[in-house]
């Protein structure tokens, strides 16, 4: 497995680490502030915008992107670093230089299956980082885990599609520059069960669509929010379809494998901030005479913490590897393994953190709580571990006996 690093992959990190000590990072601050002062979960403040802008002059932008006419078309393996690096400031990073989630999952999806008129549409302002998107797939009424089970319709009606149903956790649906929902529901429930589902593009203003609410995770409201959405005779253009009918259970699939990888290479970088504030904390905090980082289970954990790293960074270069040579089919268990571990092992060294930095790590004056919710988000976001293990012992049981069925 060989996972070295291009010459202009290597610079990237280096061009990129300079831009997140020097501009990203002081961000922060401000963007909190302006967040305050606005008095609205849902604000965009001005500092993302002027961090967009210096990444676009300093060519730090759309970096997800295997197109190098759009994108620095870097391989996964080359990426995977970039997206870590990003994830250290996971609330600014990856929207400063375009490569947020959900946004480049929609990306993907519109450069892969759109038409030329869809691209023009929504691709290309999605790309100049003018727009934002959401993804429309988990429903509340039904277990979204088996994406067939979904039930919004989709009906044919003369040149449009009716679409009727009720859509949550439609992460960025609240961001003040989301302007596209990309929405899978049924428009065949008597075809083949993985043939019935169809991707719709749905403009978020368009009559019907009502953004019921965000959803809060564990008491956050995120600024980009995860909405509740409630389609009431929503009435689209059959030219809308993306992919074509009974495309969209395909296409989810296809675009729901980088997006979990990118999710645990950032999920790394976050980590490792982690593993930086409790190695800090531990060496300025001092009780019963000593500092904490004397004490065994403290450089315990220190030690703990970083084997972990090492072992989900490694499994995620393995599966970024694998996605690139024999492609995201042939990775899916490597896929399924690192999206399981990450968060998994995420959590644990976050509250390893927490612990260590006491009463305040629980408290809002540390990124840790937040942090923690986020890691813990992600054992159920982009499917949950117990459908990525499913997907494990499926493999593990063929191989064993090939003949094997379930």
């Amino acid at each position: 497995m060989d996972i070295r690093l291009s010459a202009q992959a290597l610079e990237l990190q280096e061009r990129l680490t300079a831009f997140m000590d020097d501009f990203v990072y002081p961000a922060e601050a401000v963007h909190h502030q302006q967040l305050v002062d606005a008095g609205h979960p849902h604000h965009h403040p001005q500092v993302v915008e002027d961090l967009k802008a210096e990444a676009k002059r300093q060519g730090l932008w759309n970096l997800f992107l295997p197109e190098s006419e759009h994108g620095a078309g870097l391989t996964n393996v080359e990426y995977a670093p970039l997206a870590e690096i990003m994830g250290r400031s996971a609330h600014l990073a990856p929207e400063a230089t375009n490569c947020g989630a959900p946004d480049t999952g929609n990306m993907e999806l519109l450069a892969r299956f759109g038409t030329p008129e869809q691209k023009h549409r929504w691709l290309e302002p999605l790309l100049a980082g003018e727009i934002r998107s959401a993804f429309a797939m988990t429903e509340p009424a039904v277990a979204s885990s088996d994406a067939t089970n979904i039930e919004l319709s989709m009906v044919r009606d003369g040149d449009d599609y009716v679409l009727n149903g009720r859509k949550w956790w439609a992460s960025n649906a609240m961001h003040a520059l989301c302007r596209l929902l990309i929405v899978m529901g049924k428009t065949d429930p008597t075809a083949a069960r993985h043939q019935q589902q169809t991707m719709v593009l749905v403009p978020v203003d368009t009559p019907g669509v009502t953004l019921v609410r965000s959803l809060p995770t564990f008491g956050y409201v995120d600024r980009e929010g995860h909405a509740e959405i409630l389609f009431e005779d929503v009435r689209v253009p059959a030219g809308n379809v993306l992919g074509g009918d009974g495309q969209g259970f395909a296409m989810s699939q296809a675009r729901l494998g980088p997006g979990r990888i990118h999710h645990c290479m950032r999920l790394i970088g976050m980590t490792e901030r982690a593993l930086d504030l409790m190695i800090d904390r531990s060496m300025s905090r001092t009780t019963f005479g000593q500092p904490l980082a004397t004490r065994a289970n403290i450089q315990d954990w220190i030690a703990e913490s970083r084997v972990d790293l090492e072992m989900i960074r490694l499994l995620t270069m393995k599966a970024a590897y694998l996605m690139d040579t024999v492609g995201n089919k042939e990775a899916r268990v490597e896929i399924a393994a690192i999206k399981v571990a990450a968060p998994t092992i995420a959590t644990r060294i976050i509250d390893r953190a927490i612990q260590v930095h006491g009463g305040g790590g629980m408290s809002n004056d540390f990124p840790l709580a937040e942090m923690y919710v986020y890691a813990r988000h992600l054992r159920l976001a982009d499917g949950p571990d117990e459908v990525h293990k499913r997907t494990i012992a499926q493999a593990e049981l063929k191989r064993r006996d090939p003949a094997f069925r379930w």
